[in-house]
């Protein structure tokens, strides 16, 4: 266990090393031209890159208007009982509530939580959890749906908070088991 950071750290280069020379050799052996391949991929990256700015302008204005109104932390602080007896903190509330939205202001309310509790306190370790199981469910059907013009989500938006809310109550339920 002692050499598992340096071994780690030593195949995780290699193995870059190893796409960033491997793949262009392999388009090199297979006819392809790489650079004018990779500069086309790079406009088109460009290009979505410009496309997507308005959903993220849009997404980021949403969430400060939410968190300035104080709306968070009113959601926040409901039912108190049963968010203490589910070891749920407001500040873990308003995480909760923040990811589906957005991946920077829920890292940014998860280091508040590190700094107000500390990193091995049961709030930081369950706000870790619940950033590892769940995902920024409506930034990324705003973005990437835009992206590529969906107009119609289907029930994309309905799976994505569903896996959320089995994500949340899964991390609650672990955490309790182990860290409570």
């Amino acid at each position: 266990m002692n050499g598992l950071p340096e071994f780690s750290a030593a195949a995780s280069n290699a193995i870059f090393l190893a796409f960033l020379v491997g793949i262009p050799v392999y388009g090199f052996f297979k006819g392809v031209k790489v650079y004018e391949s990779f500069v086309e991929g790079a406009k088109e990256g460009f290009e979505v890159a410009v496309r997507i700015i308005p959903y993220l302008v849009a997404i980021l204005v949403v969430v400060g208007m939410f968190r300035a109104s104080k709306g968070l932390d009113l959601l926040a602080g409901l039912f108190p009982d049963i968010m203490h007896s589910l070891g749920l903190s407001p500040e873990v509330v308003s995480l909760i509530l923040t990811r589906p939205l957005s991946g920077g202001a829920s890292l940014g309310l998860l280091g508040e939580i590190i700094a107000k509790h500390g990193a091995d306190s049961y709030q930081a370790r369950l706000a870790g959890v619940i950033m590892g199981s769940t995902e920024t469910t409506l930034y990324v059907v705003a973005v990437y749906f835009g992206a590529v013009s969906v107009a119609r989500t289907r029930y994309a938006v309905h799976a994505g908070l569903i896996a959320d809310a089995a994500g949340v109550c899964a991390a609650i339920i672990i955490c309790l088991a182990f860290f409570a």
